[in-house]
């Protein structure tokens, strides 16, 4: 991969991390490391604790999935600083550059991928 891709790539990456880290600190408590969904208060009725419940409920479902792509990120930044972007970790062959291009966090390459689908 060149050089000028590569820094695409990291560009996109850092973006979309800080995004994450802007989107998790409106929802959370903590740091990015240790962050918390808050457990909204609505009221005392009981309606009103079930909508509680319900919105803590997707908070933390949103928390986990945006905690995860955080961690996807930040490991490919990893990767692109030790000098190991870019291989399949199922494999080791290199992901095919339109992938990366379109995923940047994509850990492997369409065939592995394809064939853990299958599983």
């Amino acid at each position: 991969m060149n050089k000028t891709t590569l820094q695409k790539i990291k560009t996109d990456l850092a973006a979309r991390k800080d995004k994450i880290e802007k989107e998790l600190a409106k929802f959370t408590e903590g740091n990015e490391d240790a962050a918390d969904a808050r457990f909204p208060q609505f009221g005392d009725k009981e309606d009103e604790n079930a909508a509680e419940v319900a919105a803590y409920s997707d908070s933390l479902s949103l928390e986990d999935s945006l905690q995860n792509s955080l961690k996807d990120i930040e490991k490919a930044l990893q990767q692109i600083a030790d000098g190991s972007y870019g291989d399949c970790k199922y494999c080791g062959q290199a992901i095919d550059e339109k992938r990366l291009l379109a995923r940047p966090a994509s850990s492997a390459c369409i065939s592995c991928k394809n064939r853990l689908n299958k599983s």
